[in-house]
């Protein structure tokens, strides 16, 4: 199993910030966000830089979530113990994914094309793809 960013681990610890990521949830990953918030902030506690930072993601500031994300890193090279407690709460919250399996309809008539597509990441092509190239110097 890989570790889990400091970039992300602070995502989910502020995730509640950018409210319309919550609903992607359940209840209880919810519940560990929390958790993980209240173990990020106790770390950081007593760093002034850090704690004004963490006060601006909780207000959905992301440059500041990506310097939370900084000093989290830090710590989390510097104290193990305290990266694995932390990753097994991220790795708990991201199972805690609610996801999305509902059926998607189209309805085409009169010889119409469409495409339906889910992205989750990733790059997409979609549709009809034409690639032309030059053709070489001689």
């Amino acid at each position: 199993m890989e570790p889990i960013t400091a970039s992300a681990i602070a995502t989910l610890a502020f995730t509640k910030a950018f409210e319309k990521t919550v609903e992607k949830f359940t209840e209880a990953a919810l519940v560990k966000m929390d958790e993980l918030r209240k173990k990020i902030w106790g770390k950081l506690r007593g760093n002034l830089k850090a704690e004004t930072a963490l006060v601006a993601a909780e207000k959905g500031s992301k440059p500041d979530l990506d310097r939370v994300a900084a000093y989290l890193q830090i710590v989390l090279h510097e104290e193990p113990e305290f990266a694995k407690e932390v990753e097994t709460l991220a790795r708990e919250i991201e199972a805690g994914k609610i996801v999305d399996n509902s059926n998607m309809t189209q309805i085409n008539q009169d010889n119409v094309r469409g495409w339906q597509t889910q992205v989750k990441g990733g790059t997409v092509y979609q549709g009809d793809i034409n690639i032309h190239h030059a053709p070489p110097n001689s």
